[in-house]
């Protein structure tokens, strides 16, 4: 029996199962496989591995106390769209397994099963996942996007799935959290990356010189024109062209965009022949293009054109884990260019660094390690000074009480407006008695009375 796989000997596996014999079995024939494995003994647990853990699959019991694999599948499908989950069955279960391959489960095992079984599914639902990347991909297309955070994992295996396609993509997320990066980053893991990547902020440029950079101009064809000059379009062709702040283009040249895009050519101003162009086009923007629509600002059929597949970038303040490592990046890329001899953060200047708002995202925190950095007269920066650069802004991420009676309040209100103040019927739905019920009402000042229909 083969029971060494060194293609894989890179991959992770989640192993969840309440049964412990049978999981420490299983991590060990994974272990001796070449596997990287973690285990865990219930869903809760094996969903709060998965914050700062990514693997290649999951492997679940079907049949658990509390939440069982499928609850666990669903969850996984919200978070990871593209993590296979191989599920576990006991043979009086199988048409509870096939029922599960409907509802897009990779794969099931039946309990008991060979090893080299195992092996073989595991091999294969690594294999046929394009959008898992492998530690030497990681080198390559995604190097200059630093993270570790689980939400930007899920967003970057989606953009390595979209990547050798031709599809036009549209970003969308906040200034400052790295647009520009994650386009270049596709267009690395696409077919394109041999040929120009090209960048242009549409709001930067006046709209009566928008058109020249995109589309080129003729000599004479207005008044500066010396010269004839090639477009963006046209210089890279056969590339990707990223559009940034799309939502801010000028209406009046959205058409001559759109007309671009439908016809895959190019008129220079000034002349009367089109040009054809191979190119694929990403963009992105903060504002909501939907609401734009509905205010006669933003085409609907340039939107559709634009928007074949839409991805979410994260803000900085939902990527937590990532500040310390954004953090020390940027603090290395300072000292650099200053002759100061720092070495790191200070512990209380971290947890500032970690708790902040930050409502300029990346870009921000950049700015606030820049400026620590260039005032910092010791080899540790201080607490004060990150407080000083980040300008006395209050923090967001909640005290562990903080966050859990924010839950209580919100959680306790809505049943209540639910019930429409029913007392007896709330504290029903959240399985505790009218006393203790009534006693958190009083405990987050929430008045049933309140909540009643006249």
């Amino acid at each position: 029996m083969n029971t060494t796989i060194n293609k894989s000997s890179a991959s992770k596996i989640l192993i969840v199962d309440d049964d412990p014999s049978l999981l420490r079995l299983l991590s060990i024939r994974l272990n001796a496989a070449g596997y990287q494995v973690e285990s865990a003994a219930n869903a809760k647990i094996a969903l709060g591995i998965l914050q700062n853990y990514q693997p290649q699959v999951v492997i679940s019991d079907l049949r658990m106390e509390g939440m069982d694999g499928m609850a666990l599948f669903e969850q996984i499908r919200q978070l990871h769209p593209n993590l296979p989950v191989v599920i576990m069955t006991a043979h009086g279960t199988i048409p509870d397994a096939i029922n599960a391959t409907k509802q897009g489960v990779f794969s099931f095992l039946t309990k008991p099963f060979e090893s080299q079984e195992l092996l073989d599914t595991v091999q294969q639902a690594i294999r046929l996942q394009p959008s898992v990347s492998q530690e030497s991909d990681r080198d390559n297309w995604r190097e200059h996007i630093i993270s570790r955070s689980a939400v930007m994992e899920s967003l970057l295996q989606q953009a390595k799935q979209v990547a050798p396609s031709d599809f036009s993509l549209l970003i969308h997320s906040q200034s400052g959290t790295g647009k520009e990066l994650l386009a270049k980053a596709i267009h690395l893991a696409s077919n394109r990356k041999d040929k120009p990547f090209t960048a242009i902020n549409c709001a930067a440029v006046p709209e009566q010189l928008l058109e020249s950079e995109l589309f080129g101009h003729c000599k004479g064809a207005f008044t500066g024109a010396e010269k004839n000059h090639q477009g963006l379009f046209q210089a890279t062709d056969g590339g990707t062209l990223f559009l940034d702040e799309i939502g801010d283009m000028p209406a009046s040249f959205q058409v001559k965009l759109l007309r671009v895009l439908q016809e895959k050519e190019v008129r220079p101003i000034g002349s009367t022949q089109s040009i054809k162009v191979d190119v694929r086009v990403i963009s992105a923007t903060h504002k909501n293009l939907q609401h734009a629509i509905r205010n006669n600002s933003f085409r609907e059929d340039l939107y559709y054109r634009l928007n074949v597949v839409e991805l979410e970038l994260p803000p900085l303040a939902e990527r937590q884990e990532d500040i310390p490592l954004l953090a020390h990046y940027f603090l290395k890329q300072a000292m650099t260019r200053s002759n100061a001899a720092i070495k790191s953060f200070s512990q209380e200047a971290m947890e500032i660094l970690i708790s902040a708002p930050w409502p300029g995202n990346i870009r921000q925190l950049q700015n606030v390690v820049e400026q620590s950095v260039a005032l910092s007269t010791e080899s540790v920066i201080t607490e004060v000074l990150v407080k000083n650069a980040l300008r006395d802004e209050t923090t967001q991420f909640p005290s562990f009480v903080q966050a859990r009676d924010h839950f209580e309040r919100d959680y306790l209100a809505k049943l209540l407006k639910i019930t429409a103040g029913n007392v007896s019927q709330a504290a029903k739905i959240a399985q505790r008695n009218r006393t203790e019920f009534y006693k958190l009402l009083n405990k987050h000042h929430l008045v049933a009375e309140s909540y009643r229909e006249s």
